[in-house]
C-alpha cells in the first residue's frame, strides 16, 4: 500500500513537470515568434536597384563619402574616388583611385549593364575571370550622389560628386541604404582632401 502511494506521488510529480516544461517550451515559442517573422521578412525582401540610370548623367568622377570597408581597399586611408567612362562598345571603364600612407593607389576594371535593368545593375571586372554586382540601390534626382550596394548587403558605397556632401543629402542617401536593410553601424568615413579644381568651393560639379 505505501509502495502504491509513494509511486502514485511520483507518477503526479512526473507529470506536473511535464506540464510546467511544456508550458515553458509554449511561451518561448510565443515570445520568439515575432523574431521569426521579422527574420522571414527581412529573408523575403531583397535588394532592389533604382528604376533606371542616365549613363551619360552618371558618368565622369564621384567621391566616396562611405563605405563598408573592404580587405581590397584595406591600404587607403583617404581621398577615395571612381570615375565612371562609357565606350564604344557600350561598355564603361572604372577607374578607382585612393590615397595611401606613402603614396596613391589606383586600379582599372571594366564595368557591363545588365540587359533589361536601364543600366541599373552593372558587372564590375578589375581581376579576369572574376565579376562583382553594382547595384546602384539609391539616386539623388540630380545626380549629386549615389548609394551602391549588392544583393547580399555586403559592400555598401555612399558616392558624392563633390568631397564633401551637404548634411541634408547625407541623410537622404543613408535612408536610402537604411530602407534596403544595410546595416550604417558598419560604414566608415573617407576623408576627403581634394577640392574642384582650382576651386575652393566644393558645392560645385567636380566632373564638369
Amino acid at each position: 500500500m505505501v509502495t502504491s502511494t509513494l509511486a502514485d506521488f511520483e507518477t503526479r510529480n512526473e507529470t506536473k513537470k511535464t506540464v510546467r516544461i511544456s508550458d515553458l517550451l509554449s511561451v518561448v515559442l510565443l515570445a520568439a515568434m515575432p523574431l521569426l517573422a521579422l527574420a522571414d521578412a527581412e529573408i523575403a525582401t531583397p535588394v532592389v536597384s533604382v528604376a533606371s540610370v542616365d549613363m551619360a548623367k552618371y558618368s565622369g568622377k564621384w567621391f566616396e563619402i562611405a563605405s563598408f570597408p573592404m580587405h581590397f581597399q584595406r591600404n587607403c586611408i583617404a581621398d577615395t574616388t571612381a570615375e565612371y567612362t562609357p565606350t564604344s562598345d557600350g561598355n564603361i571603364n572604372v577607374y578607382n583611385r585612393c590615397r595611401t600612407k606613402s603614396e596613391f593607389d589606383d586600379v582599372t576594371g571594366k564595368a557591363s549593364v545588365v540587359e533589361g535593368l536601364t543600366n541599373s545593375q552593372l558587372k564590375v571586372k578589375f581581376f579576369w575571370p572574376f565579376k562583382a554586382d553594382y547595384w546602384i540601390i539609391g539616386l539623388d534626382s540630380d545626380y549629386r550622389w549615389a548609394v551602391v550596394g549588392n544583393p547580399n548587403r555586403k559592400y555598401l558605397w555612399v558616392l558624392s560628386r563633390t568631397p564633401q556632401l551637404p548634411a541634408d543629402q547625407l541623410k537622404a542617401a543613408l535612408m536610402a541604404a537604411s530602407a534596403q536593410g544595410y546595416d550604417l553601424s558598419k560604414l566608415h568615413y573617407t576623408s576627403q582632401t581634394a577640392l574642384c579644381g582650382d576651386s575652393h568651393d566644393s558645392s560645385k560639379l567636380c566632373n564638369k
